[in-house]
């Protein structure tokens, strides 16, 4: 059963909400984005959140020391790094840590075997110039089925929504998805309607496997 994670979460009710649809994880970016939040605003939706719902930060390039205020301030349980952070400082923050990747060609799975052992997954994302995620766009799906290959579970991300959800997991067969702007009616103000679909779409694929 592939894990659902909805990102770029601001506000408590667009919270509540994707966790009374199902969603396993909430993100929340603490790097500069429309859908930036500060800890205060993360802390204050967190706290208010129901158990066994994992939560995890954004960041770009932090130094160790912020993340880790921001982590203890804020409760969070998963990490998400979407810079040029190597392996050796990623190592510093296991067991909770996830490392972006942007993806434009084969050669941009090369790195990911360096941090084998020193990350929990690794989230694919479109590549795009100058922009470290969050990008709206598909990439070839091709190349996660590749990552696949090193061994360390897979996050697909990038441009997925409730029209190409379910062609994307079946095709990848990813750990767990991470949703962000194909459920949003604008940066940072997620839709009911399409957080209601994205699920019912996922929720399609999971019956159907089951009655195999």
């Amino acid at each position: 059963m592939v894990k659902i994670k909805i990102c770029g979460i601001t506000n408590p009710y667009d919270a509540s909400m994707a966790v009374e649809l199902g969603t396993d994880a909430l993100g929340f970016v603490f790097a500069p984005s429309p859908r930036q939040v500060t800890p205060e605003q993360a802390c204050h939706i967190i706290n208010n959140l129901p158990p066994f719902v994992q939560t995890v930060g954004v960041f770009v390039d932090e130094c160790l020391t912020r993340i880790r205020d921001i982590v203890n301030f804020c409760g969070l349980e998963m990490i998400q790094l979407h810079g040029g952070e190597s392996p050796e400082f990623c190592t510093a923050l296991m067991p909770h840590v996830i490392k972006g990747f942007r993806l434009n060609d084969s050669s941009s799975l090369l790195p990911i075997g360096d941090y084998r052992g020193k990350i929990r997954a690794v989230l694919l994302d479109a590549y795009q110039r100058g922009i470290q995620g969050g990008t709206g766009k598909t990439f070839d799906w091709n190349l996660a089925i590749a990552a696949g290959e090193f061994g360390i579970p897979v996050i697909l991300s990038g441009g997925l929504s409730p029209s190409n959800i379910q062609r994307a997991i079946v095709t990848v067969q990813p750990y767990a998805v991470d949703v962000n702007s194909g459920v949003e009616d604008s940066p940072g103000i997620k839709s009911p309607f399409l957080m209601k679909k994205l699920m019912e779409k996922i929720r399609e694929i999971e019956t159907f496997e089951e009655r195999q």
